[in-house]
């Protein structure tokens, strides 16, 4: 906090369980003392599943929770989202453009050439049979796009946070054009076509 120079964190997370489970209640504990001696505002968890935050919410309560969350990863639309709208737990989703792969730019060229130190590389999403399917929905993404003189990544976005359990999105960008794009998603409100289009669902 000195090298910060702030008085108080506003929101301090656990960023993944522990790989003891066991140890979740002695760190989330740690998290609300640190929150009763005015240290920390609020305390949030990232990655736990409805049963980790189950116990941690015995010792303290969850402000916010921070999930990956995008039209390639939907898991926690079954339990967790429900579980957080439930318990007024906002929802700080990450990777809503799927590590770039939902931009817009990636290509199945671009896919087979990332350099071997880079983790897309062994991820299944960015590798056949999954990748083609991944980018038959970014032709989908760019089809609603267009109508909206938008980028698929903006399109991306504004589909993870039109779900109304989700607070908000962690976005990234390389340049202040990506920036100011990313900004602009927050007020794009897809319609009940767009998002029927996207997911491939008949009205």
């Amino acid at each position: 906090m000195r090298r910060l120079s702030i008085d108080v964190i506003d929101l301090y997370q656990v960023h993944w369980p522990p790989e003891q489970n066991a140890e979740i209640e002695e760190g989330w504990a740690a998290l609300s003392l640190l929150q009763q001696e005015g240290k920390v505002r609020w305390i949030g968890v990232s990655n736990f599943d409805v049963e980790q935050m189950e116990r941690a919410q015995l010792i303290a309560e969850i402000t916010s929770l921070q999930p990956p969350y995008s039209l390639i990863h939907r898991e926690i639309e079954t339990e967790i989202l429900p579980f957080c709208r439930q318990q007024v737990i906002g929802v700080i989703a990450y990777a809503p453009m799927a590590s770039g792969l939902l931009t817009g730019s990636m290509t199945a060229n671009r896919a087979a050439n990332l350099s071997g130190g880079d983790w897309r590389k062994r991820s299944p999403e960015f590798n056949e049979p999954k990748l083609s399917r991944n980018l038959a929905l970014v032709e989908r993404l760019r089809r609603v796009a267009g109508r909206h003189g938008r980028s698929s990544g903006e399109v991306a976005i504004a589909w993870t946070l039109r779900n109304p359990a989700v607070t908000g999105a962690i976005v990234g960008a390389r340049s202040s054009e990506q920036a100011e794009g990313v900004m602009q998603a927050a007020e794009l409100q897809l319609s009940p076509e767009d998002i029927a289009e996207i997911e491939n669902i008949q009205l």
